[in-house]
C-alpha cells in the first residue's frame, strides 16, 4: 500500500518552535533553523521545487521569480498581514493562491502605537538614557526634561482599519480627540463609539493635528502618502508616529524637517529602507528628537504563534481542496 507523499513546504525564516513542530508533522517542511534570510536565488529555487512557500515581510516575491518556466509553486502562505512583499497580481495570473494572516496583530500593533504616542511627547527614551548611559542626573527639578501632555490633544489617524480603530480606542481612553483620514468614512456606529471626526482631505487634517499616527498598509497608492509637500503642511509642534510601513512616509524629508525644527519629532517602528536605518535618524534619536524601534510593533509570542496557526490553517484548507480562509485577491489590494 503506497503512502501519500506529503507536500513540500518551504519556510523562509525561523518560526516559533510549536509552529515548526506542527509543520513537520503535517508537511514535508523545509525549515530555516538559523533564521538567515534567504537569498534571491534560494527563494527562486524554492519557487521551482516547493508546493507551498511561507515567506515573511523580508522576502520579496516578484513577478520574475514567479514566471520561471519550471515554477511548481501552488500556494504562497504569507507569514504576515501585509502582502506588499508579494506581487499578488502576478501570482494570481499564474494560478498561484496567496494568503495572509489578518486579524492577529491588531491589538499588539495598536499597543505599540500607543506606547510611541506616549513615549515621544513625554521624552521617555531620552529620559531613560540618562540613567542607563552613564550621563549625569542632577536630580529632580521643576523645569528639567519637560515634555508635553497628550490629554486633550488632537490625534490624526491615517488609515481607520482594524489597527487604526484599535489605536483610537486606546487613545480616547487617554483623553485624546480622535480624527482620521480614510478612503471612506467608517460606519456611523464606529464613529460614534470613538467620537471620531472624519477628514476627507488628508491635507486639511495634517495641518491641524498635534499627533499623527500612520496605520495604513503600504500599497502603490500609499507610497509616500506623506510626501514632501504634505509633510510641510504639518505644524512645528506636531509629532508623527509610524507603526505601519516605512514607505508611506518620505523619510528623507521627514528627517530634514525634524532636524530644522519644522516638525517636533517622531516615533518610528518602521523605516523606508529596512533593515537599513538612515544615519541622520539615528543622530536625531541620540539627540532626543525621535524614538526609533526595530520593527517591534507585532513582536509578541502570542501574536507570532497565532500567525503560524493561521498559516497552517490556510495550507491545510488548500491541500484539502477548500478555499483558504485568508485568501488575498488583487481586487482586495
Amino acid at each position: 500500500m503506497s503512502v501519500k507523499k506529503k507536500p513540500l513546504v518551504v519556510v523562509t525564516r525561523k518560526l516559533p518552535d510549536s509552529i515548526e513542530t506542527r509543520m513537520r508533522e503535517l508537511f514535508d517542511a523545509r525549515l530555516n533553523l538559523d533564521d538567515t534570510p534567504l537569498t534571491t536565488e534560494q527563494i527562486a529555487e524554492a519557487v521551482r521545487s516547493a508546493d507551498v512557500l511561507v515567506p515573511t515581510v523580508t522576502d520579496v516575491i516578484t513577478e520574475e521569480l514567479l514566471k520561471q518556466p519550471d515554477c511548481r509553486l501552488k500556494l504562497i502562505a504569507n507569514f504576515g498581514n501585509g502582502v506588499d512583499n508579494i506581487d499578488v497580481i502576478a501570482a494570481h495570473a499564474r494560478g498561484i493562491i496567496v494568503t495572509n494572516t489578518p486579524k492577529v496583530l491588531t491589538e499588539d500593533t495598536a499597543d505599540m502605537t500607543m506606547a510611541l504616542i506616549l513615549a515621544v511627547p513625554r521624552r521617555l527614551i531620552e529620559g531613560a538614557s540618562i540613567l542607563t548611559e552613564g550621563k549625569h542626573w542632577p536630580g529632580w527639578s521643576p523645569t528639567w526634561m519637560l515634555g508635553h501632555r497628550i490629554g486633550g490633544k488632537r490625534l490624526g489617524i491615517i488609515g481607520m482599519g482594524r489597527i487604526g480603530q484599535a489605536v483610537a480606542r486606546r487613545a480616547r481612553a487617554f483623553g485624546l480627540q480622535i480624527h482620521y483620514h480614510n478612503r471612506r468614512p467608517v460606519a456611523p456606529r464606529i464613529a460614534d463609539e470613538l467620537g471620531a471626526t472624519y477628514w476627507e482631505s488628508l491635507d486639511q487634517m495634517l495641518a491641524r493635528m498635534d499627533i499623527i499616527s500612520v496605520n495604513c498598509p503600504h500599497t502603490p497608492a500609499t507610497f509616500h502618502l506623506l510626501s514632501a509637500r504634505r509633510l510641510k503642511l504639518i505644524r512645528k509642534d506636531t509629532y508623527i508616529v509610524n507603526t505601519a510601513r516605512g514607505e508611506v512616509i518620505d523619510e528623507e524629508t521627514l528627517t530634514k524637517l525634524i532636524e530644522t525644527g519644522e516638525i517636533a519629532g517622531a516615533g518610528l517602528d518602521v523605516f523606508e529602507h529596512e533593515p537599513a536605518v538612515n544615519p541622520k535618524l539615528v543622530r536625531l534619536a541620540r539627540a532626543g528628537k525621535v524614538t526609533l524601534l526595530p520593527h517591534m510593533g507585532s513582536a509578541t509570542i502570542e501574536g507570532r504563534v497565532e500567525m503560524g496557526e493561521k498559516v497552517i490553517i490556510n495550507i491545510r484548507a488548500f491541500l484539502d481542496n477548500h478555499k483558504p480562509p485568508d485568501r488575498v485577491l488583487p481586487s482586495m489590494l
